[in-house]
């Protein structure tokens, strides 16, 4: 699990797929860092050039179509629930980062969670040749402006990635970085397990330091688990 600080500058188009409030506090965080920010709900984006106006100034409505083709790096930020309406050829081969959480009276019952260690790994079984990221789900919307701070900041925030995909991994811990936070690799995608809902790294807030030792306990005690689950010969 290490740090990686260095953004990929050819990185210049984010592109999310979902107008809620996530999505808007991910985008108006993203143009303060500079980027160019496309923004596509499941309807026409006339629908919500309004709401894109006044919660992202400066972001652009679009079609989902069009995300997909244009971003340079795709965030989920729709209902756990729709991953389902994901379209996995747009999304094929696209760097992709899932800021997704599961909420049983939002999204109801998901039976396929029961099959994948963690949701994020349920949504890339839907999307499998998209090259997913997981991360900003452990962090409030509101929270994303309001804990932002310059690197180098004492009092620096510090936020998980995970991923399967090394290429991947280092544009969302880039993508971190830029929106104001210590980014943190935390290794798999599985191991986004570590900061979904109910975890101490989902309801806490931390530095590097802790978040790496938050991390690393995670890890020990999954182990753990999975030796005690081991048949004995």
């Amino acid at each position: 699990m290490n740090q990686i600080l260095q953004h990929d500058p050819a990185t210049t188009t984010i592109g999310i797929l979902g107008a809620g409030k996530v999505g808007t506090g991910v985008a108006r965080q993203a143009l303060k860092a500079g980027y160019r920010v496309l923004i596509a709900a499941s309807g026409d984006p006339k629908d919500i050039s309004l709401i894109i106006s006044v919660m992202a100034p400066g972001a652009v409505a679009a079609s989902a179509a069009d995300v997909m083709s244009e971003a340079d790096l795709v965030v989920l930020s729709v209902p756990l629930h729709k991953f389902r309406t994901l379209d996995p050829a747009g999304l094929a081969g696209k760097h992709v980062l899932d800021t997704m959480n599961y909420w049983r009276d939002t999204n109801g019952d998901m039976p396929e969670l029961d099959e994948a260690p963690s949701s994020s790994e349920m949504v890339h079984a839907h999307i499998p040749e998209a090259r997913l990221a997981k991360s900003l789900n452990h962090i409030g919307y509101h929270e994303l402006e309001l804990d932002a701070r310059p690197a180098g900041a004492p009092d620096r925030r510090a936020l998980a990635v995970t991923s399967d995909d090394a290429e991947t991994l280092a544009l969302a811990l880039g993508f971190v970085e830029r929106l104001g936070f210590d980014a943190v690799d935390g290794g798999r995608l599985s191991n986004g397990a570590a900061f979904e809902p109910g975890t101490p790294i989902f309801t806490g807030s931390y530095d590097q330091a802790g978040l790496q030792s938050e991390l690393l306990a995670h890890a020990a005690s999954a182990a753990g688990e999975e030796l005690a689950l081991s048949p004995v010969h």
